[in-house]
């Protein structure tokens, strides 16, 4: 699954559930939230690093969940490594591999950072569903 298409839509559930694009000539318009923390030139929580976290989470391994986000394993391990050095403990554990193979989990930190990013994207989203819905009203069919 692409990393776009695992981006969460918060025009409308329905929207959420189709993708992004009907065709080429009429692309459905979705609106995200794109929240970034940053430090300095470094983004030290963003909408990829979050979706990252969650395809560790879902998949157990960084290798596996690079490839379900279409990323390169070594553009999977510099977010995560760029996300553990913003934090104070890190948000994943690895396991290095060996005759059963290595693992990647979501510490306690991780598991939280996850879910209180959704929560921001999604109070945003509440709080702001009627001027959401009129800025999409303003797009052209």
């Amino acid at each position: 699954m692409k990393y776009w298409s695992q981006m969460r839509a918060l025009s409308s559930p329905k929207a959420a559930r189709k993708t992004d694009i009907r065709s080429a000539a009429n692309p459905v318009p979705v609106f995200r939230f794109r929240l970034r923390i940053t430090a300095g030139k470094r983004i030290a929580i963003g909408p990829g690093k979050v979706a990252l976290l969650e395809a560790i989470r879902a998949t157990g391994s960084l290798t596996a969940a690079a490839k379900s986000l279409e990323m390169s394993y070594r553009r999977a391990w510099l977010l995560l490594d760029e996300l553990n050095k913003s934090l104070e403990t890190p948000a994943v554990e690895s396991a290095q591999g060996g005759e059963h193979g290595g693992g990647s989990r979501l510490t306690p930190v991780g598991e939280q950072l996850v879910a209180i990013y959704r929560r921001i994207e999604g109070n945003a989203a509440a709080s702001n569903a009627r001027d959401i819905k009129r800025l999409l009203a303003m797009l052209a069919d």
